[in-house]
């Protein structure tokens, strides 16, 4: 079974940067598609970012492309998500997640794509 583990979440100013890691045990991410997604309380998850199990296929939404870089370290078997030039509208819990299914431009951004969640690391950024 596995276990996602998310850290580096905290509070930051305006146009500040936060990196956030996701640690998996018990699979290894190589063989995984894996993304972040955040979610505001009383609102719906959305993906932030996604990167492919080869690795090569990274994808991120809109609202945080140029300023968000998702990556992976297969010797740590994790997830990093470096987030620049942060806003107010950044602020939620991010979550980590995983799939076995290859994720393309057509599913990376559905909750229904990914099988396994971490508990989620809270980031809030002051105006």
């Amino acid at each position: 079974q596995v276990h996602l583990v998310e850290s580096g979440g905290g509070l930051v100013q305006r146009g500040g940067s936060l990196r956030l890691s996701c640690v998996a045990s018990g699979r290894a991410i190589r063989d995984h598609s894996m993304a972040w997604f955040r979610q505001v309380p009383g609102k719906e998850r959305h993906v932030v970012a996604a990167i492919s199990e080869s690795g090569r296929s990274l994808y991120y939404a809109d609202s945080v492309k140029g300023r968000f870089r998702i990556s992976r370290d297969i010797v740590k078997n994790s997830v990093d998500l470096q987030m620049n030039a942060l806003e107010p509208e950044d602020t939620a819990v991010y979550y980590c997640a995983m799939t076995q299914v290859s994720i393309f431009s057509g599913n990376y951004d559905s909750l229904e794509t990914y099988h396994d969640w971490g508990q989620g690391t809270r980031v809030t950024v002051a105006p």
